[in-house]
């Protein structure tokens, strides 16, 4: 049977490094059925909703997926005009895909694709896997923009992976990056937006450090995340000199009505003013990049808890997004995972002209005979 595809592979062609970043993915539009289509993907995920599918499925579709959809949508119609591409969490992606490609090919001499894939919505996995098979990517590095691991974060995002490179002829050689929570340049990239922060506000009463949430479960099944994060909060706290009476770490964005990680973010703000904590500043170091949870729940949701507690100052201070102190420390982390692909040797990323010459032979000659 003759093959009728694109082919995995070109033969005489010349190969090159792949990046593939990875984010958990947003809506196409703010609209109900946009946000009912991004919902049941997300929530029919194994990964992310741990219930036996019999058990689960009425409760999706029967409730939440009739429910849930209206009103995520008017918050996201509230934060989605202000970002170009719509999504905050997109249009950040993209500027962080733009700024990483143009950081690697100054190190890699431009023998270097990144490409973006969502794990739910658009761009997908499988679109951002095709554009680097297209590129000629022989050798992927995965990068899922989760500085702590988690099974329904990274491990999700993988799997999506895997499942497209099932499909695959010709598979590249693989390398993934499952955390990067306590790497000192993204710990000193957290640490220098929130010394900047102090800067200009002053110190607060409190810093709080809010990740997302897991079910407490998760936690007892042997999931490392909730431990990673307050890991990256002491690593932080330390390089900023800040006593462990000063800070908290808390846990967002919990749903359903099962026990999540504690202490929950939104609790304990409401429960800080109480105790003499007037002044705060928020920072979500789980968060690569400003999306709905962080702009809107972060922002605005918990700002208002706080202030109808009685408290008096409230600052959210805004993820690592493209701050070219990030951007250098996921260039270093991708530059770590590469060590001894020819990417990285600068004698090999520029083969001399007489192997491009013979790779040009050996291609003109597979066609002749075609």
């Amino acid at each position: 049977m003759q093959y009728q595809g694109q082919p995995d592979y070109v033969h005489g062609s010349l190969a090159r490094l792949g990046v593939l970043l990875l984010n958990l993915g947003t809506p196409d539009a703010p609209t109900t059925p946009a946000l009912k289509r991004y919902l049941k993907q997300f929530l029919s995920d194994p990964r992310v909703i741990e219930l036996p599918r019999w058990q689960w499925w009425p409760i999706l579709n029967l409730i939440i997926l009739n429910t849930r959809p209206k009103r995520s949508a008017a918050a996201y119609r509230a934060v989605w005009d202000h970002f170009e591409e719509g999504s905050p969490l997109l249009t950040i992606a993209r500027q962080q895909q733009r700024g990483l490609q143009q950081r690697l090919e100054q190190r890699l001499a431009g023998s270097v694709t990144v490409a973006l894939g969502m794990r739910y919505g658009n761009p997908s996995v499988a679109s951002a896997l095709a554009e680097l098979r297209a590129a000629g990517a022989a050798r992927i590095v995965v990068l899922p923009l989760y500085p702590q691991y988690a099974a329904a974060t990274t491990a999700s995002s993988l799997d999506a992976v895997f499942d497209e490179l099932k499909t695959w002829r010709w598979l590249p050689e693989l390398r993934t990056i499952n955390h990067y929570h306590r790497e000192p340049a993204y710990l000193d990239a957290l640490a220098a937006s929130i010394r900047a922060h102090i800067a200009e506000h002053g110190m607060p009463d409190k810093l709080i450090l809010s990740y997302h949430g897991v079910p407490e479960r998760y936690l007892h099944a042997g999931d490392p995340y909730h431990c990673e994060c307050h890991v990256t909060s002491r690593l932080v706290c330390d390089r900023l000199g800040i006593p462990p009476d000063r800070y908290l770490t808390t846990f967002q964005s919990r749903f359903g009505r099962e026990e999540w990680i504690k202490p929950y973010t939104d609790e304990t703000l409401k429960s800080l003013p109480d105790r003499g904590v007037k002044h705060i500043a928020v920072v979500c170091p789980g968060f690569s990049a400003d999306c709905l949870e962080t702009i809107e729940e972060i922002g605005q949701e918990n700002r208002d808890y706080f202030m109808a507690a009685g408290g008096e100052t409230y600052h959210y201070i805004p993820a690592l997004n493209d701050r070219p102190d990030h951007l250098d420390a996921l260039t270093q982390l991708v530059l770590k995972h590469t060590q001894g692909w020819p990417e990285h040797s600068a004698f090999d990323a520029h083969a001399d002209e007489k192997e491009r010459a013979q790779v040009r032979h050996h291609a003109l000659a597979l066609g002749a005979k075609r």
